[in-house]
């Protein structure tokens, strides 16, 4: 929506009574052409369908109009945005910065962190920083760098290859999986845990179930020895 000399101009089209044009092309219902007819008559045939006139396409001479539910037609399309909104992927490149004598256990710990960037369908930059002396030994984060693309090569790819960039060596992991896929093995994996718990949950009832009966069964069996006791002593 926007503002024009302080009036306002809705996106949204003109339905019903708001149409001011003396004829239009009308649609029916399943799409099918009725042609052209009064705009007096196509709003009687709405009205005898229990629909709205709704026009589509205002620029046409005569305007195109169709009959149809408008509500439940812009609920429809604000679900389908929605979902659409859910569903998009966007593309996200993640940085880890690694030393060129980095730790052992500092290296597993980065590289688990690249792993799940690329399970999650995101691109990786890899920086190689060097520092001091270190500037001169170039193969050192050359060979860092190629080590790392070789421990992940199975969830991704060397999109950019190593590069000096002034005191810094960068390279660019891409994943093999889109990220709409990796959206949606996600979600998979989530309903999968969701109903595991649920399904533990009512396994767990039922187990502790038998456990009450039995309990029972003891304390009556118990209450009908005392009764013969006594019965007998009597």
């Amino acid at each position: 929506m926007w503002c024009y000399r302080g009036g306002s101009i809705s996106a949204e089209p003109r339905i019903n009574d708001r149409i001011r044009v003396p004829e239009v092309r009308l649609v029916g219902p399943s799409g099918e052409q009725v042609g052209i007819v009064p705009l007096a008559k196509a709003l009687e045939l709405a009205q005898e369908y229990d629909l709205d006139l709704v026009e589509v396409a205002a620029n046409a001479r005569p305007p195109v109009c169709k009959l149809m539910d408008y509500g439940k037609f812009k609920y429809e399309s604000a679900m389908k945005a929605r979902e659409a909104r859910k569903n998009q992927a966007h593309t996200v490149i993640k940085e880890m910065k690694l030393r060129p004598k980095i730790d052992p256990h500092d290296y597993d710990t980065k590289k688990g962190h690249v792993v799940r960037f690329l399970k999650q369908g995101d691109k990786v930059k890899i920086t190689i920083m060097f520092r001091g002396r270190e500037q001169s030994r170039p193969e050192l984060g050359y060979r860092l760098l190629q080590r790392l693309a070789e421990d992940v090569q199975d969830l991704g790819f060397v999109e950019s290859n190593p590069k000096q960039d002034g005191r810094n060596m960068i390279m660019v992991l891409g994943p093999h999986k889109k990220k709409t896929e990796a959206m949606a093995e996600a979600r998979e994996a989530q309903a999968a845990r969701k109903a595991e718990r649920q399904g533990g949950q009512v396994a767990d009832a039922d187990a502790e179930a038998p456990e009450v009966e039995v309990a029972e069964v003891e304390v009556a069996e118990a209450d009908a020895d005392a009764a013969a006791t006594e019965t007998a002593e009597a």
